[in-house]
């Protein structure tokens, strides 16, 4: 038997109709069937944030730490004259701007779980869902940047960037000296990882993860049409990669690490919320399921408690019934010895 559509799963729970059949085993919980309808926002939404407390200061300390990288000034390679056969591309501006990955890597997925609040009413999914994306983004962030200033590796524009004239200069040992812009000769040195692929990659492949998860698109049966809503996020952010190609602004081998690194940390954020999209309860998270079990459990416990004195009460009478009959063979024995006696009396004064 399945519940069909209940207002809430503590009434769903709590409804004296289902309790035997709660007893018996016999629910089948799932994520359509059972929605936790009275968790919401206001009434559990406080209480969610508090238990994730320290989740949150530690989003905040990546913020932090990702503005001092950014501060710090990247490793400047050594450039040869050699060398700039491949960095000699022109110098454009970017397909994709800068201000745009965070709007769609960040923001369109928040309002996808906005979307899907407002459907289910489950706050537990809503935070995790934004807990796990942001997540994914500033650790993708943190690495991506932290790899950039350490490695230092010249973009496919460093020639223009270095020498706006077009005059290159190099010094004894052959290294490069520039003499353009200087923040913009510090961004020439960036090049590995791509930042846009890999936020690209960390925000919509989080997002991919969860649609997966939400239309159950590894659930056996065989409808092919909703991998088209699983790779959709996938191939933009594929798309934006390629772009960078294009803009001259990283090679390939740039873009390709990026795009692994964001994909890999969304897949360990992800999990840590929710189980793979696989599985038969990939449709929600760890703890919306942890629910539906200790109110499974509370309920059970209190249909025991609500049992426990009809039992003894048929005990008490099954009890009372064997002293009866016990007596009632003891007063048929006492009967039989007297009659006995009688008759010994009765032949002996004869």
């Amino acid at each position: 038997m399945r519940v069909e559509n209940p207002a809430n799963a503590s009434h769903c729970l709590s409804s004296p109709d289902l309790l035997p059949l709660i007893e018996q085993g016999n629910i089948e919980y799932k994520m359509d069937e059972v929605q936790l309808g009275s968790h919401t926002i206001r009434s559990h939404g406080l209480t969610i944030a508090r238990t994730h407390m320290h989740d949150w200061l530690i989003l905040v300390l990546l913020v932090v730490i990702w503005v001092v990288i950014l501060i710090i000034h990247p490793f400047y390679r050594f450039v040869g004259k050699d060398m700039m056969d491949d960095l000699r591309y022109p110098l454009q501006s970017n397909t994709v701007p800068v201000w745009a990955v965070p709007m769609y890597a960040v923001l369109l997925p928040m309002l996808i779980f906005i979307f899907v609040y407002i459907r289910r009413r489950d706050v537990y999914d809503l935070h995790h869902a934004v807990l796990g994306l942001l997540f994914s983004v500033l650790v993708t962030a943190v690495i991506t940047d932290s790899i950039k200033n350490a490695v230092g590796r010249p973009r496919p524009d460093f020639f223009w960037r270095c020498f706006p004239d077009g005059k290159d200069v190099y010094d004894k040992w052959g290294n490069v000296i520039c003499h353009g812009d200087k923040s913009v000769i510090r961004e020439g040195h960036k090049s590995f990882p791509s930042g846009h692929t890999s936020w690209s990659f960390a925000g919509l492949g989080f997002l991919s993860l969860y649609l997966s998860g939400k239309i159950k698109a590894f659930d056996r049966r065989g409808h092919v049409a909703k991998l088209c809503i699983v790779f959709f996020p996938l191939l933009v952010a594929s798309l934006v990669g390629i772009s960078r190609v294009d803009d001259y602004w990283h090679h390939w081998q740039d873009v390709f690490a990026g795009g692994l690194l964001g994909l890999v940390v969304a897949t360990f954020c992800y999990l840590q919320f929710y189980p793979p999209p696989y599985d038969a309860n990939g449709s929600g998270t760890y703890a919306y399921f942890r629910v539906i079990e200790e109110s499974t459990a509370n309920t059970t416990n209190t249909i025991n408690a609500a049992n426990l004195p009809n039992a003894m009460t048929g005990e008490i009478q099954i009890a009372n019934q064997q002293e009866s009959t016990d007596n009632g063979f003891m007063g048929m024995h006492l009967a039989r010895n007297s009659n006995s006696v009688l008759e010994d009396v009765e032949s002996g004064k004869s």
